[in-house]
């Protein structure tokens, strides 16, 4: 299973634009084949269809959402008397990273039973956005951040996988970094090097960064800084601890330095944050 705490740690540099909401209804025999430029998310108001992907056949059924890739190329067929259904173009980025999602087998049809509430949240917010409701947009755009933020976590819990995407292999830059993650995430409460990490993966420091900020967005720098000041945030919130001893669990030399590191973030000092 794929690293999925970059979302996390990295939730700031998400970003979701809505390029098309609509609906449609076609009736038996239309058939449609495209590659889409960005995300599409259908849901299935009523009736059937049938998907070839590939080498592979799907059936589609009412309530079930299906979720493609811009790198999908599918052939779609009404096999009842009519479909109906709603779909939502969009683009899913983190960071400078315009296909992050392409990493992880999500693309394929999700069944009623995953993400319930979530899908009834983006069926009324989009209800809104049709009738243009002011503030539709962006509950909309909330709503589809939540909707994908679920079936992500089901996957990552392994209640989910999509069934569009080839199997990913050992090229994937979220495998190859799987070592560098879990190292951050066993020795945050030390000082990082970036060396260290570079050569946990074989290659040189120039390169690794080079690697790191074309996969995900950002330096590994700014990444282990976003951890750890999530890691502070939770150490402040439960009020378990002094901020020295905060200072000390996430590596920091002194309070002073953690401080300073903190307010750059926050911009508000760790001790006036709660």
């Amino acid at each position: 299973m794929q690293n999925l705490g970059i979302f996390n740690t990295l939730s700031e540099f998400v970003l979701i634009r809505i390029n098309l909401a609509s609906e449609i209804t076609h009736f038996k025999g239309w058939i449609e084949s495209k590659k889409h430029l960005d995300y599409d998310l259908w849901y299935i108001e009523n009736g059937e269809m049938e998907l070839q992907v590939g080498d592979k056949t799907f059936i589609v059924k009412e309530k079930d959402m299906v979720l493609f890739g811009p790198r999908i190329a599918y052939t779609a067929t009404v096999i009842s008397k009519s479909c109906s259904f709603h779909f939502i173009h969009f683009d899913f980025s983190l960071g400078e990273h315009s296909r992050i999602l392409d990493h992880y087998d999500l693309t394929g049809i999700i069944s009623p039973n995953i993400a319930k509430e979530e899908r009834e949240l983006l069926l009324g917010a989009y209800s809104g956005y049709k009738m243009n409701v002011p503030l539709s947009a962006i509950r909309l755009k909330g709503s589809l951040t939540i909707l994908l933020s679920k079936v992500i976590e089901s996957y990552g819990a392994g209640k989910y996988r999509g069934a569009f995407n080839e199997s990913l292999d050992d090229s994937n830059p979220i495998t190859n970094l799987q070592p560098v993650f879990s190292y951050i995430q066993e020795h945050y409460s030390k000082s990082i090097r970036i060396q260290d990490l570079a050569e946990l993966v074989g290659i040189s420091e120039k390169y690794f960064i080079s690697y790191f900020k074309q996969a995900f967005g950002v330096t590994p720098g700014r990444y282990i800084y976003q951890f750890k000041m999530n890691e502070a945030r939770k150490l402040l919130l439960s009020k378990k601890y002094s901020i020295q001893e905060i200072a000390s669990m996430l590596g920091y030399s002194d309070p002073f330095s953690f401080s300073k590191s903190f307010k750059k973030y926050y911009t508000i000092s760790p001790s006036d944050f709660c």
